[in-house]
């Protein structure tokens, strides 16, 4: 008698349990289904029944149904989960646990979910990056790096979600964050020289010109023949006021280019910070010789010609004797006369620059009574000027 009631209790514990499974069940039927609300509603009772809401198998539905939820163009079925990847990735890591015998180990890989998983969250970095959420779209590419790192995962590592993970949180001003994965990008050649730049720009935002300085010259010893990566130094020591080193990438980038008229704007550009008017006047000559429709060049040889002149004019301060003082004061205006080309041309590049032109309104000004052609060009620029 006994043995016989022991046998009736096993049986009612085990159609319990079978009625909750039932759940279960019926939820991934819905699934297949598309039923995505019938689905929530089965899942929901078995996730709060004491005899289903530990058993794997439940999670495993409700990752499913998060996942579908992501997936599903109605917005009813989108409101499921506030962040349905996450829910559903946190759904199979319990059911995991929850496993002592490994049954949903086997399953997960023989379905590929956590690969299906992974695209999914690139979907969503993808959606959250367009929509400017740099933030929301890092912690996507960081969870499909973290099932890719997953012996669940059946398949290869994509490494440009490396890539896209340091540009969301660059793009999000998270910039340490985006150096540990350009970093991961460079150690495995993937994208060139860009992940190095990009590690060289998020240094240079933190404020740490000395990583960002490393960072170049690491990018150089890997890239020697990038004419950017030179040009990208010469930049870094031109901003910094490190002449010497400049004109050395500059001279390596020459020599490698002869023919580039940015380097020699930029020869002259160093030329003037030096204060070596006559050698930088030659550069800037050559750079419009190669390329005369350049504003930058054309405005920096009238500044050029322009400080020549006034240091010319205040050397002829100091002469006592008028005869040689009245010849180096023309000799000065004469240097001041050949800016004024080169400020016109400025300004027809850049359309009524206001920088060109008040520069011109004062050379303008200033040589009115050595030539009368100059009083004329005086009043249409200040006309310009104030109609701005």
């Amino acid at each position: 008698m006994k043995k016989f009631l022991s046998i009736i209790v096993a049986i009612s514990i085990s159609w319990g349990l079978f009625a909750q499974m039932g759940k279960v069940t019926s939820a991934l039927s819905f699934i297949d289904q598309g039923m995505l609300d019938k689905a929530k509603e089965a899942l929901d009772q078995a996730l709060v029944n004491e005899k289903s809401k530990d058993n794997p198998k439940t999670w495993v539905a409700k990752g499913k149904l998060a996942q579908e939820s992501f997936r599903a163009e109605n917005p009813k079925f989108r409101s499921f989960y506030k962040d349905p990847l996450q829910e559903a990735l946190e759904a199979y890591e319990k059911a995991l646990e929850l496993d002592k015998k490994g049954a949903t180990e086997k399953q997960l890989k023989l379905s590929n979910t956590y690969v299906l998983l992974g695209n999914d969250f690139i979907t969503q970095g993808v959606q959250r990056f367009e929509a400017q959420d740099f933030a929301g779209a890092l912690k996507s590419f960081e969870s499909n790096i973290k099932l890719a790192s997953s012996d669940l995962y059946i398949g290869v590592a994509d490494t440009g979600i490396f890539f896209n993970a340091g540009l969301a949180a660059y793009n999000g001003k998270l910039y340490e964050k985006a150096i540990q994965y350009f970093q991961k990008c460079a150690d495995l050649k993937y994208e060139g020289v860009t992940p190095y730049f990009l590690i060289y720009n998020s240094y240079k935002e933190l404020k740490d010109l000395d990583k960002a300085e490393a960072t170049l010259r690491k990018v150089f010893e890997v890239y020697p023949d990038n004419q950017d990566v030179i040009l990208n130094l010469i930049d870094f020591y031109m901003s910094n006021d490190k002449l010497n080193e400049a004109f050395s990438y500059l001279n390596m980038a020459k020599s490698k280019d002869p023919n580039n008229y940015t380097l020699f704007w930029a020869e002259g550009v160093l030329y003037m910070r030096q204060e070596k008017y006559d050698d930088a006047i030659a550069s800037l000559k050559k750079s419009i010789e190669l390329k005369s429709d350049e504003y930058n060049t054309q405005f920096n040889l009238g500044v050029c010609y322009y400080n020549k002149a006034v240091a010319m004019f205040q050397k002829a301060n100091e002469i006592m004797d008028v005869p040689k003082y009245n010849a180096a004061i023309s000799e000065a205006n004469n240097v001041f006369i050949q800016a004024i080309p080169y400020f016109e041309t400025a300004a027809v590049l850049k359309k009524d620059d206001p920088d060109s032109l008040r520069n011109l309104k004062e050379l303008y000004f200033r040589l009115r009574t050595v030539n009368p052609e100059f009083q004329a060009k005086y009043d249409i620029v200040v006309k310009k000027l104030e109609s701005m």
